[in-house]
């Protein structure tokens, strides 16, 4: 299919604590969008969960206001009513009229119901081609703790950790503790399972700290991963592409916190990225294998962001995780990572919607009925 006139649903917002990032994101890639190669629908989902378009929408959320002068809007799973409807009418007498249809949807839902395999779900059975990681990919690239095993069972390198429940932190702390407290000595680390950009994440140096953080990351999720803490540098790389992916320079992440928060990745704008990141070069390859290896590992299509963590004490270097629709404004750091690499933000991004074609076209060769 050619680029031109492509109609592309540029999907944001969402149902996750990375709402705010991904209103965001979507404005950067807006203006990335050449209008003499795409027609961009713009659909913004709120924190309820209601799809809606409109003009100046993308506005219009990031103050939260006047969602009343926005139309309720949805996308129907059967692929013969394949694109974006509209609900016209009174709410005794609804009528649901095409608006437009899609060729391919840019999802930039980060963090839950839409970076964990759901959107990709419900675009798989609409029939739409999309840019990022398929079901599998996204599912297992969010769950922390699933893809930690997955990556265990490739020989990547993992720093130890284990998964608690949020049943248990609510009816059996102690228990919990004292499991946490075996993995290693302080500091220890409490993530959500599936989330990201930091939400929910809290460095514990004690006791105290660990009761906290279990009851913050579980608010978050009913699976919570507790890691224990090394004393490292955040190495980051981006990998792009389906079938043959390649990797990035990398660049290091100097956090302006303990570790890169929430607050230093997107309020404090103290935190340094360098890039490429300064360290040798045997290290930068073995990241940049690593990161493909992972990619491949969990069957990733179109773009992810690896972070790795190279311990300062002993030298060791850990795959922390992988982000399948890493943060996208021009200054986050998987686009500027492929910025420094040769491609440019535009560039880019054309690259990820003719992947997002490729993958659907590959996706089209597979029979679905037995002919016997």
């Amino acid at each position: 299919m050619s680029a031109q006139n492509l109609r592309v649903g540029l999907l944001f917002g969402g149902r996750s604590g990375e709402h705010e990032i991904s209103l965001l994101s979507a404005r950067s890639i807006l203006s990335a969008l050449n209008p003499t190669k795409y027609e961009v629908i713009e659909i913004g989902i709120t924190h309820e969960g209601t799809w809606l378009v409109g003009e100046d929408i993308l506005n219009i959320f990031s103050t939260g206001t006047q969602l009343s002068k926005l139309t309720v809007a949805t996308l129907f799973a059967d692929p013969s009513r394949q694109g974006i409807y509209i609900f016209k009418g009174s709410e005794q007498e609804q009528i649901v009229e095409l608006l437009t249809k899609l060729d391919v949807v840019f999802p930039i839902l980060h963090g839950t119901y839409g970076e964990d395999g759901t959107i990709q779900g419900l675009l798989e059975l609409a029939e739409i081609a999309y840019v990022g990681a398929g079901v599998l990919g996204s599912s297992v690239g969010m769950d922390k703790g699933i893809f930690r095993d997955v990556m265990r069972a490739n020989d990547i390198p993992q720093v130890d950790t284990i998964i608690v429940l949020r049943r248990d932190i609510e009816n059996t702390m102690d228990e919990v503790i004292t499991q946490a407290e075996a993995l290693a000595p302080y500091p220890l680390f409490t993530k959500p399972a599936n989330l990201g950009s930091s939400v929910g994440i809290t460095k514990c140096m004690n006791r105290s700290d660990l009761v906290e953080g279990l009851l913050e990351s579980a608010r978050y999720d009913r699976r919570v991963l507790v890691e224990r803490g090394i004393h490292a540098r955040e190495i980051e790389v981006s990998v792009l592409g389906n079938e043959d992916p390649i990797a990035s320079v990398p660049g290091e992440v100097v956090p302006s916190a303990d570790f890169y928060s929430y607050e230093a990745k997107y309020i404090d704008d103290r935190s340094d990225l360098l890039i490429p990141a300064p360290i040798p070069f045997e290290i930068s390859q073995q990241v940049r294998n690593l990161a493909v290896r992972a990619y491949r590992a969990v069957d990733c299509a179109g773009m992810a962001r690896v972070d790795f963590l190279l311990d300062k004490d002993t030298g060791e270097l850990f795959l922390n995780e992988i982000n399948t629709i890493p943060g996208f404004t021009k200054i986050s750091m998987y686009p500027k990572l492929w910025e420094a690499s040769g491609l440019t933000y535009e560039e880019l991004v054309d690259r990820l919607i003719a992947l997002a074609l490729e993958r659907r076209s590959e996706r089209d060769r597979t029979e679905w009925r037995y002919q016997g």
